[in-house]
């Protein structure tokens, strides 16, 4: 597999969807994950992501404008204990009970499956990283259909220990842009991790499709501590 610059990954999909990346900054330091999204319709388009307690949750920019809560509106990070999970759905709190009662991460999201938005049948896909006594490890799932059948999910994990400086994975929801939307196929993408919080924070920003991306949300957190930093862009806050 060939390390890829995570810049040219994103530039290069117009319509990747929601996409979470998972790594180790250059100096080895920080444990690094961002997570984003992006839309295609006015409702989703109508986001902004929110601090709340550990992690973050979405939120209507325009409470007036929006037509339908359900799959947009949910908490994509929460922190348990020594652990941090990303998730692109409300599968960040089936994890969290699970793991709460001493499930695995792939055990918790046994009961989940690919999202009810049919023809698109849009993949859950999650990350969970585990930071403990100065060591750091993380993995992946995504539960899609199987092929685009509704009736079949297709469930992988992807597991990466002693994860190495400035590398990490990127897994995201679609191909690209289509109708029906084609689903995420293969592993995680290797990417490299470049940069300091803000750097690394603007370089994911400025590389999403300008007419597609809403939001985006970094951590940078300290493997030594357990103390972290966030950063949050919301495209519909900026100014014009």
């Amino acid at each position: 597999m060939e390390l890829l610059s995570l810049e040219k990954q994103l530039s290069g999909n117009a319509y990747p969807g929601r996409g979470i990346i998972i790594g180790k900054s250059g100096d080895g330091t920080y444990a690094v994950t961002a997570y984003f999204i992006m839309g295609r319709s006015e409702n989703s388009r109508n986001r902004i992501f929110v601090e709340e307690k550990d992690g973050i949750r979405t939120q209507a920019f325009d409470p007036a404008k929006m037509s339908d809560p359900s799959l947009i509106i949910y908490s994509p990070v929460r922190v348990l204990g020594n652990k941090t999970i990303v998730t692109n759905g409300d599968q960040t709190d089936t994890i969290y009970e699970g793991m709460d009662r001493q499930q695995t991460f792939e055990q918790s999201l046994r009961i989940r499956e690919f999202e009810p938005d049919a023809p698109n049948y849009t993949p859950r896909i999650s990350g969970i990283m585990h930071l403990e006594n100065g060591t750091y490890n993380y993995a992946m799932s995504i539960l899609k259909s199987g092929n685009g059948n509704p009736a079949a999910c297709s469930r992988y994990t992807f597991a990466y220990e002693n994860p190495q400086n400035g590398e990490g994975h990127y897994i995201h929801t679609y191909m690209g842009d289509g109708n029906p939307l084609p689903s995420f196929e293969g592993e995680p993408e290797w990417v490299k991790i470049e940069g300091g919080i803000d750097d690394f924070t603007d370089r994911v920003w400025n590389s999403l499709n300008e007419e597609n991306k809403v939001s985006l949300f970094v951590r940078y957190i300290d493997i030594a501590s357990g103390t972290y930093e966030t950063r949050i862009v919301n495209k519909n806050q900026q100014e014009d």
